[in-house]
């Protein structure tokens, strides 16, 4: 089915916005021509500014799409999610270690769940990259915002466990040379069996992570390159259309030019016989 760009009234009542909510809705596949669409539309209602802007959406990732999906098909799903975020972020704010423990162990839980929602449809590379993107939303709040929005264009990553951006007026945690950081001490009346478990959980998830990181950053090149080979595939396909077209044009133009040609030197044969004949009338009409 041919993709059919905004309705009447197009320069007037449609933004870059509203586009960009329709784009990120449609599969990869389909992107690059809906997005082509839509810039030849805005173009067409005499917005150049508006098709510009248009043009330079990015194609999403598989990945990117998946989320995408998920926040527009499970918007209760993905709210319990990044509710669940907010709340680990105040209690790592907080310094609040019992807290931390039992928001670590849902979040493990909330996460997977949500994931789940798409994982059958993905490879383990994309799938690895959903769960990269879910855990920057829930460490997160400006990441949780582009979630929530579901208009990504690739995936999303945060480094380290400790939630963004550290509070004011507190100085954030001291970063490792592995790359995690270290977490706050435990407030006071909490046990530290608590604080240990909370600890061992996060490692285990930075070690996954990292992982999953590397395997995620392989299938976005991998994808990255891929998608870049189909827009080129679909512009060579283009243009070899559009050569084909103009190179028949120009073969019926030569093969009129080529019969132009002959019949101008059928005339000039005609007019050299006429002139000899004329010559020959005239000279007995002197004598």
């Amino acid at each position: 089915m041919r993709y059919k760009p905004a309705d009447a009234g197009y320069p007037t009542s449609v933004d870059l916005d509203e586009v960009s909510g329709r784009l990120y809705g449609l599969a990869p596949a389909e992107f690059t021509a809906a997005r082509t669409a839509e810039a030849a539309a805005a173009k067409e209602a005499g917005n150049a500014a508006l098709a510009r802007e248009i043009g330079k959406l990015r194609k999403p990732t598989v990945s990117a799409w998946a989320v995408n999906r998920i926040s527009r098909e499970h918007p209760g799903e993905l709210d319990e999610l990044l509710e669940l975020g907010r709340e680990l972020r105040e209690a790592w704010q907080a310094h609040d270690a019992g807290a931390l423990a039992e928001l670590t162990r849902r979040r493990g839980e909330v996460a997977q769940r949500v994931a789940g929602l798409v994982r059958e449809e993905l490879s383990p590379a994309a799938a690895a990259e959903v769960d990269q993107t879910l855990d920057a939303a829930v460490v997160d709040a400006g990441a949780a915002e582009e979630v929530r929005l579901g208009r990504l264009a690739k995936p999303l990553r945060y480094s380290g466990f400790a939630p963004a951006p550290a509070p004011p007026g507190r100085p954030a945690p001291r970063r490792r040379e592995s790359g995690t950081e270290d977490e706050p001490a435990p407030a006071r009346g909490k046990s530290d069996g608590d604080s240990a478990a909370a600890r061992r959980r996060a490692e285990e998830e930075a070690s996954a992570r990292r992982k999953a990181e590397a395997e995620a950053r392989k299938a976005r090149e991998r994808e990255e390159a891929e998608a870049a080979h189909e827009e080129w595939s679909q512009a060579l396909e283009e243009a070899e259309r559009v050569h084909a077209k103009r190179a028949g044009k120009v073969a019926r133009l030569e093969a009129k030019l080529a019969k132009a040609r002959n019949r101008l030197t059928e005339t000039e044969q005609r007019l050299e016989v006429t002139r000899r004949e004329e010559r020959h009338a005239r000279r007995r009409l002197d004598r």
